[in-house]
């Protein structure tokens, strides 16, 4: 497997200088120099269990792009209270990107889902190009439960789960309305059928970003023709064309477990209308049972 620029250089140390009080010389040397470093040109903004992982891999292997030192910043929803100085220390100094010839980027799928982040994203990075995809709500839902288990995270059954989560997250999500840096645990954790809801984040995006400056792309489109899909975007960033050698899938789901054909249905019939809206705003069927 090619490992791309930014997984090495974080496996050398940089990526880890968040985290390790070992590396506090990094830490401070990147806050210090903030002011030297590039926003990012885009974003890929979710979702969650969408194939986010393996476009941000992709894109970070053409020679266009200068990537941060992690994938995943989460500063528009677990981090805004950071402020902006230290979501600028992640990305690269503003020289390595050549005039302007070379772009910067991040991927945290949970900030499509934040009800504060794109008024968050408009303010700070109104130019900002971004990337959304979409997998089918159901087996979205599924894949994250699943995840969730696997973590540790959950106990429930996922029929227990989806019972429950309107009970789980009404309280945080209140609370979050209320007050901006409320912990955001259960909304990102528990919210396994809101964040198929995809109609309801689009609109509060598109009240703050023009229409061309979202791409909207199918997962499942990514996971069959990955090819076609990274060439896509490449163009929306204004990328020149570039094939990789290899189009290797990250975070794939290997478990063979089968959401049980009940519930499949139950949950096809719940996201029915949510969709039929969504193919509306955004005029394009995507295909959903």
């Amino acid at each position: 497997m090619i490992r791309p620029s930014w997984e090495l250089e974080r496996r050398r140390g940089l990526g880890h200088c968040f985290r390790k009080a070992t590396l506090t010389p990094w830490r401070s040397w990147l806050q210090i120099s903030a002011w030297a470093r590039s926003l990012p040109n885009f974003l890929i903004i979710g979702v969650q269990k969408g194939g986010t992982t393996s476009l941000f891999e992709y894109l970070v292997q053409h020679p266009d792009v200068v990537a941060p030192f992690k994938k995943e910043i989460r500063f528009f929803g677990q981090n805004y209270s950071r402020g902006l100085n230290w979501y600028r220390a992640h990305f690269p100094l503003t020289y390595k990107l050549n005039g302007g010839r070379k772009i910067t980027g991040e991927a945290s799928p949970y900030t499509i889902f934040h009800p504060l982040a794109p008024k968050r994203v408009a303010k700070h990075l109104p130019q900002v190009k971004l990337v959304a995809l979409l997998r089918d709500p159901v087996e979205r839902a599924y894949s994250h439960y699943k995840m969730n288990v696997r973590t540790g995270k959950e106990t429930l059954s996922f029929e227990e789960a989806i019972e429950n989560e309107s009970k789980r997250l009404a309280e945080t999500l209140a609370n979050i309305l209320e007050n901006e840096n409320y912990p955001l645990n259960d909304h990102d954790t528990y919210s396994y059928l809101a964040k198929g809801i995809y109609v309801d984040q689009f609109k509060r995006w598109l009240k703050v970003f023009p229409r061309e400056k979202l791409l909207v792309l199918k997962s499942e489109d990514l996971f069959a023709k990955p090819e076609k899909v990274y060439r896509q975007v490449a163009s929306f960033l204004g990328l020149m064309p570039r094939n990789l050698k290899e189009y290797f899938p990250y975070n794939l789901d290997k478990h063979s477990d089968h959401l049980q054909e009940k519930t499949r249905r139950q949950l096809s019939e719940y996201f029915r209308p949510y969709n039929e809206r969504l193919y509306e705003l955004l005029d394009f069927n995507f295909g959903w049972i």
